[in-house]
């Protein structure tokens, strides 16, 4: 018999709202959401990155993801540039001052996922991950009207 409190989605939930509680609680001070992170910590990664991709990679709308990245340029921790030959297209990168926050708030985050799995071997957190990308890459598979697409 299905038990919400037993299911992956539930679970998965559940560990996930925490984890960000918890790291929104820690950046407060720097008056950043957990979203804004998530882009900073991107591009540190990336290096640059147009809107759409940013989007699809930190899981929001296009539209929130705008917003979002309107703000950090506002704070100058972000630069957005339009390339000279294709200008629908907005390409975003960390300035020197968004690359000092995310250098600094990097490490919370380490010691946040730390915590998440303390109790784990590192085989188990390897799987998790493994097991994590796996459903995030069956999910298309899904179509917009909740049912399996064939």
């Amino acid at each position: 018999m299905y038990k919400l409190t037993d299911s992956v989605p539930y679970l998965l939930n559940r560990a996930g709202v925490r984890i960000a509680e918890v790291f929104a609680q820690r950046i407060a001070e720097d008056n950043l959401s957990v979203a804004m992170y998530r882009v900073l910590a991107m591009l540190k990664e990336r290096r640059e990155s147009t809107l759409g991709d940013l989007a699809d990679v930190v899981s929001v709308e296009i539209s929130t993801l705008s917003r979002l990245v309107g703000t950090l340029a506002k704070r100058k921790l972000v630069s957005r540039t339009r390339p000279e030959d294709n200008g629908r297209i907005v390409i975003v990168r960390l300035t020197p001052q968004g690359e000092a926050m995310t250098e600094r708030l990097m490490p919370l985050a380490v010691e946040l996922e730390r915590t998440a799995v303390q109790d784990m071997s590192d085989e188990e957190v390897a799987a998790l991950k493994k097991a994590l990308r796996r459903m995030h890459s069956n999910l298309p598979a899904i179509s917009g009207k909740g049912k399996v697409a064939s």
